[in-house]
């Protein structure tokens, strides 16, 4: 089930037949209040979410959702602002998509976020689930990373597979083509430099001069440490 946030009854007619067109169910929300009354009793796979609401700011209800809850989430706007897609893309949201857009580019996002979150557990991970690396600790199954100091903290679910990859392949250049390519899928282009950047702050003490994640310019990222898994 797609939840459709979206006050302009045109826009969430035109996404609505869009999704039945290509056998997604749909249920649509005229306001916030809406929205987050349905979420109590039921969760859906993605949530599409406009952020010109009447009756509250959406990029608050961006962060709510994930504080608490662990679903895909787009936003759908015509507001054009770098801030926003910043914002946004910071507080947890998977992708952030402009009007006017094309209705199968707008299935293709739906698409690829909803594989991010439904993809079937790889048995080779479910065998490992916890790595250690420079004093840190982090668990693949909850997602948990733990300081050198003992400060735990959980990640989201972009940041937790970026990390995951990351992890996979130590002291080697990865290039956003195979941070995107394939069971790696972690976000998409444009965004990959913000999900560095979260993590980066979750794991230096001084993000912009970072020790962990380096960018190879022209190249990629490398993660600099040796990883130990349990």
């Amino acid at each position: 089930m797609i939840y459709l946030v979206e006050d302009d009854p045109a826009v969430a007619e035109l996404i609505g037949r869009t999704l039945q067109k290509y056998d997604f169910r749909c249920r649509h929300f005229d306001t916030g209040n809406a929205f987050l009354r349905q979420l109590r009793s039921e969760s859906p796979q993605l949530v599409i979410l406009d952020l010109q609401l009447p009756d509250m700011d959406a990029l608050q209800i961006v962060s709510q959702l994930r504080a608490a809850h662990r679903f895909g989430l787009m936003i759908v706007t015509g507001r054009d602002d770098s801030h926003d897609r910043v914002l946004g893309l910071e507080l947890g949201a998977d992708d952030y998509v402009t009007k006017p857009f094309e209705p199968r580019e707008l299935i293709a996002r739906v698409r690829s976020v909803l594989r991010r979150y439904q993809a079937p557990p790889d048995p080779a991970r479910q065998a490992v689930r916890r790595a250690r690396f420079a004093g840190w600790r982090f668990d693949l199954g909850t997602y948990q990373l733990c300081s050198p100091d003992g400060d735990t903290t959980t990640l989201s679910q972009a940041e937790a597979q970026l990390l995951t990859v990351m992890l996979e392949h130590p002291n080697q250049i990865l290039s956003r083509d195979q941070l995107l390519d394939g069971r790696n899928v972690v976000a998409l282009d444009r965004s990959i430099d913000l999900r560095i950047s979260r993590l980066r702050r979750r794991l230096e003490d001084n993000p912009q001069h970072a020790r962990l994640i380096k960018t190879v310019y022209g190249a990629g990222y490398l993660f600099s440490a040796q990883v130990d898994w349990e």
